[in-house]
């Protein structure tokens, strides 16, 4: 199983220590550098910023919202970082939030896994340097061709519902977030599934937190990033199948979030994120090779201790068994 590295972002820790983590990731052989966007940075210019700072590390940008950003616009991003940096650009895509969606840009989220097909149908012409022909339902291209050489990228799909598996057999790769092994064994097969009656091979990742031998601050920073998805449909029979039907059901009656909080117990943070000693992180690393996952993209926990997360990077990347350790970049 393949090893990379996605930035954290995370909202509590200095917003230029995404840059740290993209540097360690480099430096210690890992081959590919997912940049999300959440609320600080533009993922394309902290892209451009991390690939400006490094020396080999791939980079994959995003996922990025197609109910915000049509297929124009990120393949123009694509190629743009692409030629700027001098390196293969990959991009993913998703249908992120409703908070984000229609809250923050103020758009209408209805028909997100149509949106979401329609996209990855636009984006491929488009990402190989042909011109843009295509006219969906929610979606439309017609008539531009990118200036700048085509970066030909590879695409994601960040995905959960069955719809969204769906779409993803359509692209290179499928990403699934905060997932339990069980949860990515059965997505996986659905995905192949769905790939093999595409005669596509769609290759399946998961980004999974990570903190080797965590401290408190490490612990506690996925409890709350856990916290907003207890009660969430599909998330909540995730972690009720996983044992953790009490907490689910208490997060369900809307209780204050610091009850919440006291309520997740560590072994729930265990079943969807990397936590404990280098043992027990190399063994919840092959539960998830043994769930159909080919590639996990390990989000470091920055703390104070850890600074960028760059010790955690540093000991999966030289003390993980071969058959999961990062593989050399070209």
């Amino acid at each position: 199983m393949r090893l990379s590295v996605s930035l954290g972002l995370w909202q509590d820790r200095p917003a230029d220590e995404a840059l740290a983590t993209a540097r360690a990731a480099d430096e210690l052989g890992y081959p590919e550098l997912w940049v999300g966007e959440m609320a600080t940075y533009d993922s394309f210019a902290l892209a451009t910023a991390a690939g400006l700072r490094t020396e080999r590390i791939g980079l994959t940008i995003g996922p990025l919202a197609v109910g915000v950003r049509d297929p124009m616009m990120i393949a123009m991003g694509a190629a743009s970082v692409a030629d700027l940096v001098g390196r293969p650009v990959s991009i993913a895509v998703g249908t992120s939030s409703p908070l984000v969606v229609e809250q923050w840009h103020g758009r209408m989220e209805a028909r997100s896994a149509a949106v979401l097909r329609e996209a990855v149908q636009a984006l491929r012409p488009l990402l190989d340097g042909e011109k843009s022909d295509f006219s969906g339902k929610f979606l439309a291209s017609r008539g531009y061709r990118l200036r700048l050489p085509a970066p030909r990228s590879e695409l994601t799909v960040a995905a959960f519902g069955p719809a969204a598996v769906r779409t993803a057999a359509l692209a290179d790769r499928m990403v699934l977030n905060l997932i339990t092994p069980a949860s990515a064994a059965r997505l996986a097969s659905d995905l192949r599934t769905a790939a093999a009656a595409n005669g596509t091979a769609t290759r399946v990742a998961a980004w999974v937190s990570a903190a080797v031998d965590p401290d408190d601050e490490a612990v506690n920073r996925i409890r709350r990033g856990v916290v907003g998805y207890l009660a969430a449909p599909g998330y909540g029979e995730m972690f009720v199948e996983a044992g953790f039907g009490d907490v689910v059901e208490f997060a369900r009656t809307r209780p204050h979030p610091k009850d919440l909080l006291a309520a997740i117990p560590d072994k729930l943070l265990e079943s969807v994120a990397l936590l404990g000693n280098l043992d027990d992180v190399r063994a919840r690393l092959a539960d998830y090779a043994e769930a159909g996952v080919d590639e996990v993209a390990l989000v470091p926990i920055s703390t104070d201790r850890d600074p960028a997360g760059a010790a955690t990077l540093a000991a999966l990347a030289t003390s993980t068994s071969p058959s999961t350790a990062p593989s050399t970049p070209a």
